[in-house]
C-alpha cells in the first residue's frame, strides 16, 4: 500500500508520465483471502484504479514447501502480465532475510546474491529501504493496510528467522541486517560476472534450451553447472542444489551414447536427446 501511494505521489506530481494498474494474487491459502481480495479493490477503487484479480492453484506438498509453490504460482502470474513494468515492495529486511535464507539451505551464489533491484520486468526499487521507514511513511500518511496473520507462523522459516534470529542478531550487531543486504549486493556483482561468463561459454549458441551436449561437455564440471544456472535463470526456472547439478552434469555428460538420462526436480525434467540437453516442464 505505501509503494502504491508513492507511485500515486509522483504521478501526480508529475515526476514521471505512466499509467498505473494493479493486480491482486489470490492464492487462496488464508481464510481470509476472500476479504484481501475485496480490500485491494477497494482501495484500487479509491484511487481511480483497476484492479485485476487473478486466482491461482498453489501445489500442496511441493517438494521446496508452500511457501516456494505459492511463490511460482505468484510469479506465473507476474510473467503474463501486459505491462512494462511490474513493481514489487520487497524492503531492505526483506533482502537480508532471503540472504540469510538462501545462506542457510545451503545455496550458491545465486542465493546469496538475494533478490534482485531490477530483473527483467520486475523492479524492486526499495531494496535500500528498512521496513521501519515504510511503516512511518504508512502512517504518516494515515494509509490502511492488511496484515497477513500467516506471518506470525513461525512454523515458515522465514517467519522464525524475522522473529527470533533477526531480533537477537540486532542486540549484538544493529547495522546487521544492512550490512547483510548489502552484502547480497556484492554477491549480485559477482553472479553478473559469472553470468557473463556464461555467455562465453555458450559462444555462439543460443541463450537457451534445447543446448548442444557438446558445449557442455568441453567445460570443467564448475563452468557446465555455472551455464545450467545461467541457462535456468533465464527461463526463471528454480534453481536447483550444487548437488543437484553436479549430478546432472554427470549424467548428461558420461552417459553412453544410447543412454537418454533425466533428471528431474520438481516440475521440470532435463533430458538428454541424441547429442542436445533440453529443459522439460512436467
Amino acid at each position: 500500500m505505501a509503494l502504491l501511494h508513492a507511485c500515486l505521489e509522483m504521478q501526480r506530481a508529475g515526476q514521471f508520465e505512466f499509467t498505473l494498474d494493479v493486480v491482486h494474487v489470490h492464492h487462496g491459502l488464508s481464510p481470509h483471502a476472500d476479504a484481501w481480495t475485496a480490500f485491494c479493490q477497494e482501495r484500487s477503487a479509491y484511487y481511480g484504479l483497476p484492479c485485476e484479480v487473478v486466482r491461482v492453484e498453489v501445489e500442496r506438498g511441493s517438494s521446496d514447501g508452500l511457501e516456494g509453490a505459492a511463490r511460482r504460482a505468484r510469479h506465473a502470474v507476474f510473467r503474463d502480465r501486459d505491462c512494462d513494468w511490474l513493481l514489487l515492495a520487497h524492503h531492505q529486511d526483506d533482502q537480508a532475510e532471503t540472504m540469510l535464507f538462501n545462506l542457510l539451505r545451503g545455496s550458491g551464489l545465486a542465493g546469496a546474491a538475494g533478490m534482485h533491484e531490477c530483473n527483467g520486468r520486475l523492479l524492486r526499487p526499495w531494496l535500500d529501504v528498512t521496513r521501519a521507514e515504510i511503516e512511518r511513511y504508512a502512517q504518516e500518511k494515515a494509509l490502511t493496510w492488511i496484515v497477513d496473520e500467516s506471518n506470525a507462523d513461525e512454523r515458515f522459516s522465514r517467519n522464525y528467522l524475522r522473529a527470533r534470529i533477526f531480533p537477537v542478531l540486532r542486540e549484538r550487531f544493529p547495522a546487521g541486517p544492512r550490512n547483510l543486504a548489502r552484502a547480497a549486493g556484492h554477491f549480485s556483482e559477482a553472479r553478473r560476472l559469472l553470468d557473463e561468463l556464461a555467455c562465453l561459454d555458450l559462444g555462439d549458441a543460443p541463450q537457451g534450451f534445447p543446448l548442444s551436449l557438446k558445449c557442455l561437455k568441453n567445460l570443467s564440471e564448475a563452468r557446465a553447472r555455472n551455464l545450467l544456472r545461467f541457462l535456468f535463470s533465464i527461463r526463471q526456472v528454480p534453481i536447483p542444489s550444487e548437488a543437484r547439478l553436479s549430478e546432472a552434469v554427470q549424467q548428461l555428460c558420461e552417459a553412453g551414447p544410447d543412454k537418454h538420462p533425466v533428471i528431474r526436480f520438481g516440475p521440470y525434467e532435463l533430458v538428454r536427446r541424441r547429442d542436445q540437453v533440453d529443459l522439460l516442464t512436467i
